[in-house]
């Protein structure tokens, strides 16, 4: 029984019971919930937000709380765009483009996240509003939809048919996600600067005297979110053969429910890549499932809402118990 209940203290152990109950419910109200073609769409669906999703968890692990990451993506998306249409770059230079400017501006939240010693949920509001807001003045909100052949047209890799109409594909989007996530998993689990992250989150001030380089590391953590916030920009711009100056807008607070609902704390030091994919998935097959049965899309808004809420007050419990310990054991 200690074993039982050790198991299921893990978040991983708990969403996946959770997405399994779910997965025969809807099988159940569905009869197209349990397809293979219903997944793979559903997977390439949510690739753009397991990759935002990837950035941020690192992020939080370390510490901080960066939402400007979907400006990024959107001013990466527009700068690619803009160099291949009117230059004829190649899709090398174009994407080279788009994570170098996410990287450059990660970097930004970093340093003042750094130096301003205010709370990084603030200097990224800020910024996120500031990024936005210069897009929409240089490029006055035009659209642009004419992007190269390399760019729009799908990129399948495999192909199996299952009779008229029903296939299942793997796309670009979708190898680009797992190899995201995978480089993530192994930056984070087997790496120095993925242990000095997990150090920095968990204890800031043990980082600062064992002699942590604390700015090099929220340089590592924002600019792997600018990077990939970049990379995702363009995966989007693919997806739906356009590339808009908002387009990413709104889509913060379902990437951050996605990060915390797979374990990643909001104050830091805990979290694992494992986690992440699983909330995306969770999240990804409750609105699916709700779609398939007509539930309206408004009511997906109240539960990612209600994720965030959670995740807070789960947070803030937790963290309570763990200062009462501590003072248990000084006295």
């Amino acid at each position: 029984m200690p074993e039982f209940t050790r198991i299921f203290a893990r978040t991983e152990a708990v969403l996946a019971v959770i997405i399994v109950l779910l997965c025969v419910l809807f099988g159940l109200a569905s009869p197209f919930f349990l397809t293979l073609p219903n997944f793979a769409d559903l997977i390439e669906a949510y690739s753009v937000t397991t990759i935002l999703a990837a950035g941020v968890f690192v992020v939080l692990v370390s510490g901080g709380i960066d939402i400007s990451f979907a400006a990024v993506a959107s001013a990466g998306q527009y700068l690619a765009a803009y160099v291949a249409t009117s230059y004829g770059v190649g899709p090398v230079v174009a994407i080279g483009l788009a994570c170098l400017l996410g990287l450059g501006l990660g970097a930004v939240n970093a340093m003042l996240t750094h130096y301003l010693r205010v709370w990084s949920i603030i200097i990224t509001i800020a910024t996120s509003s500031i990024y936005f807001a210069l897009l929409i003045q240089i490029t006055g909100g035009s659209e642009i939809y004419n992007l190269p052949d390399w760019w729009a047209d799908r990129i399948v890799f495999l192909r199996w048919d299952f009779g008229p109409g029903e296939f299942v594909r793997i796309t670009l989007p979708i190898v680009v996600m797992v190899a995201v996530v995978l480089l993530t998993h192994v930056l984070m689990s087997s790496t120095r600067i993925g242990r000095q992250v997990y150090a920095l989150g968990g204890n800031p001030d043990a980082a600062n005297r064992v002699g942590f380089n604390i700015l090099r590391v929220q340089l590592f953590a924002y600019g792997y979110l600018g990077t990939l916030a970049g990379l995702a920009g363009f995966i989007q711009a693919h997806r739906v053969g356009q590339a808009v100056p908002t387009a990413m807008a709104g889509t913060e607070l379902g990437v951050l429910a996605v990060a915390i609902l797979g374990g990643a704390s909001l104050v830091g030091g805990i979290g694992t890549m494992g986690g992440v994919v699983l909330g995306v998935l969770l999240l990804a097959i409750l609105q699916n499932g709700l779609n398939l049965m007509g539930v309206s899309p408004f009511f997906f808004d109240v539960v990612i809402g209600l994720t965030i809420l959670i995740s807070i007050s789960l947070t803030s419990f937790t963290a309570r118990r763990r200062r009462q310990r501590k003072m248990g054991d000084a006295a």
